[in-house]
């Protein structure tokens, strides 16, 4: 129940990023919900390996290439999901940095924090 409000929490959030920002486009709510789902598989099995295999430059950089192997997963996300588009790079960057933000305010208020 709770990974799938967590799932519900995201599409949501997606849908209002993307209707927000200029260059990123969400087709309709049944592919925001297809994105938060991939989102989180991808978080899940591909992230781990790209930290794994970034670690020496997260290091040199303070932990700041967290930030790019963010948008990474999010133009992957892009690659996988038809009707969700992210324009660029600097794009899927800034959209990662929004979304974990406002993840991590409703997480707080909904009381679903980690």
């Amino acid at each position: 129940m709770k990974l799938l409000l967590r799932i519900l929490i995201t599409a949501l959030l997606v849908m209002a990023i993307a209707y927000l920002m200029k260059g990123v486009v969400v087709d309709q709510f049944t592919t925001a919900l297809i994105v938060a789902i991939v989102l989180a598989l991808l978080n899940f099995f591909v992230k781990p390996i790209l930290v794994l295999f970034t670690f020496p430059i997260t290091i040199i950089t303070l932990g700041l290439f967290l930030l790019v192997i963010n948008a990474i997963i999010i133009l992957l996300c892009d690659h996988f999901v038809d009707g969700f588009n992210v324009s660029s790079f600097w794009t899927a960057l800034f959209f990662s940095i929004v979304l974990s933000i406002s993840q991590s305010l409703v997480y707080k208020l909904t009381g679903e924090a980690k």
